[in-house]
Parts: structure tokens; C-alpha cells; sequence
């Protein structure tokens, strides 16, 4: 068994490996959920990374979001590219410091980690119809939800939860996230991926709430 077999031979009945080496995987927002999603994916094998954030590191990320303190100040995708490379060197990574743009070339699997229900609208608006796979995480405090589009029932149904940004809760900004409701949500994410690959029916909207231990399946 060569080194690259043997590095994957635990998840090789679980995740293909000529569709995962296929796969280009595109992440919008590297805060708490996308970072994570960016560890797991570099993890899997995943051969191409895109990263797309404009933010840097500021102080309340390091527990909200798992950045390390050698991290402040340095842009998120930098930072996080830097990461997925120590867990896997032979991993392609893109880094765009920008904000999300129509214009923007995205891989075939899109990751969107924002919190913004105004740029989710405009990023399903731009790739929605292109990516083969499309999965959506939001987060709250200790409620998360994980929405996938990939069939023609789960991209009708995915517009329907792009309400209008008055209609967002709104909470005190210390309370929004917590690092293992994100890990949770990013972990979903992958799942969702990997169902994907293997060409399984996926959930179109996985709905958790771990303080109340209520899990809503659509």
C-alpha cells in the first residue's frame, strides 16, 4: 500500500476516491463554519481549495472561530490556507482577499459559510444554477441549520429560506457563535458532500437546536 493509500484508507468505502479527486471545492466566508469546512475538506483530500474572505483575524475570533493567536491580524484566508497545508501539503489552494463578486470562477462544490442572508441570495443568484453541489451553514449561539441544493427539489426549496434581511433575528453579537455549534454545522456540511459524492439523496434542510436537543429533518 503506497503512503497516499494508506493515508486515506480509513474513509476509502465512505468517500470515492475518483469523485472527491474530481471535485473543486469553493468556500465564501472563513469565519467560524468555513474554516472548519476547510480543515475537514484539506483532511478528505480534497485536491483544490478556493478560499474567499475579506476579513483578518481580530481577537474574538480566536475562541469563536479556533484561529490562533500567531494569526492576529493576518487575513482569514490566509491564515486558514496556512492550516489546511500543515494538514495536507499536496492540497492546491486559492486565497482571494475580496468580498464575493458575480464575476467570481468558483470550483464545482460551493461551500457558503457567510452571515449575511443578503450575499447568500447573491451568491445562489451567481452560482446556484452552475455548482454541482451547493450547501448553505447558518448558525446562531447553539442553533445551527444546514441547508444542500444539488437536485431539482432541493434547488427549489433552498430560495425559499432567502428571507428578507429585516426578517433576521436579532441577538446580542456575544451570543452568535460558539465553536462547537460551528464545528457541528461544518461537520454536517462535509456529510451532506459526501452523500453527494457517492451519489446518495441528501437532506435539503437539517435543522439543530443543541441547547433544546431538537433536530428538524426537511
Amino acid at each position: 500500500m503506497s503512503r497516499t493509500d494508506e493515508r486515506y484508507s480509513r474513509q476509502k468505502d465512505i468517500v470515492p476516491a475518483e469523485r472527491i479527486a474530481a471535485c473543486q471545492a469553493t468556500i465564501i466566508g472563513v469565519g467560524a463554519i468555513g474554516r472548519q469546512v476547510a480543515l475537514q475538506l484539506a483532511a478528505m483530500g480534497v485536491p483544490w481549495l478556493q478560499l474567499v474572505d475579506f476579513d483578518v483575524v481580530e481577537t474574538s475570533n480566536l475562541a469563536s472561530q479556533g484561529y490562533l493567536e500567531e494569526d492576529l491580524g493576518k487575513l482569514k484566508v490566509e491564515a486558514t490556507a496556512a492550516l489546511c497545508r500543515r494538514v495536507n501539503s499536496g492540497i492546491e489552494i486559492v486565497s482571494i482577499a475580496e468580498r464575493f463578486r458575480r464575476s467570481m470562477e468558483i470550483g464545482n462544490a460551493v461551500f457558503c459559510c457567510v452571515d449575511s442572508i443578503d450575499v447568500r441570495r447573491l451568491i445562489w443568484e451567481s452560482v446556484g444554477g452552475s455548482a454541482s453541489f451547493f450547501t448553505d451553514g447558518r448558525m446562531s449561539a447553539e442553533t445551527l441549520r444546514v441547508l444542500s441544493a444539488c437536485d431539482p427539489q432541493s434547488r427549489r426549496h433552498y430560495p425559499t429560506t432567502l428571507f428578507r434581511t429585516e426578517e433576521a433575528f436579532i441577538g446580542p453579537c456575544t451570543a452568535k457563535t460558539t465553536i462547537y455549534c460551528a464545528n457541528i454545522a461544518a461537520g454536517l456540511m462535509v456529510a451532506q458532500f459526501t452523500k453527494y459524492l457517492r451519489l446518495l439523496p441528501l437532506e435539503a434542510d437539517i435543522q439543530l437546536n443543541l441547547l433544546a436537543s431538537e433536530l428538524s429533518v426537511g
